[in-house]
């Protein structure tokens, strides 16, 4: 049984040309890494964890199956797949790296600065509507009403 679903397809074998990529072992750069966690979120086997407040890049060697996700899915180059295969392993142990670069949160506003943004939406919505009120459903009606009937 040549290149079935129990075997896998060989280089140059059955099935070879739907291999993705030959396989081998991802190899990380954290001097490049931008920890956009694109590569933690492309992965099918979550292999790969990215703690931004640590400040570190992990990788599971036990749970990768080098499908190459990770590697199409890095903008900045930080992850490429090397033809090689890594030696059997006995013990789980995951590779940490350390990144230098971890991006920026994004500055929180002052109440100040959200209270103004509210009303500047305001005549935007207007406009929007053409300056008309929004309509009142029939519950909102009877209870508005209803105050003048007691």
């Amino acid at each position: 049984m040549q290149g079935g679903a129990c075997h896998p397809a060989v280089p140059g074998g059955p099935g070879a040309d739907i291999l993705p990529h030959p396989g081998g072992h991802v190899v990380f750069d954290p001097a490049t890494c931008r920890s956009c966690s694109l590569c933690s979120k492309r992965c099918p086997c979550e292999a790969i964890r990215l703690d931004k407040e640590a400040k570190v890049w992990e990788i599971d060697r036990m749970r990768c199956i080098a499908c190459g996700d990770c590697v199409e899915g890095c903008p900045f180059g930080s992850l490429t797949m090397e033809p090689e295969y890594f030696a059997p392993v006995v013990e789980h142990v995951a590779e940490r790296y350390t990144i230098t670069y971890v991006k920026p949160e994004k500055p929180a506003k002052n109440p100040a600065e959200e209270s103004a943004g509210a009303k500047e939406e305001a005549p935007a919505r207007a406009r929007e509507t053409g300056g008309a009120r929004p309509r009142l459903d029939l519950f909102s009606i009877l209870c508005y009403f209803n105050r003048f009937v007691r």
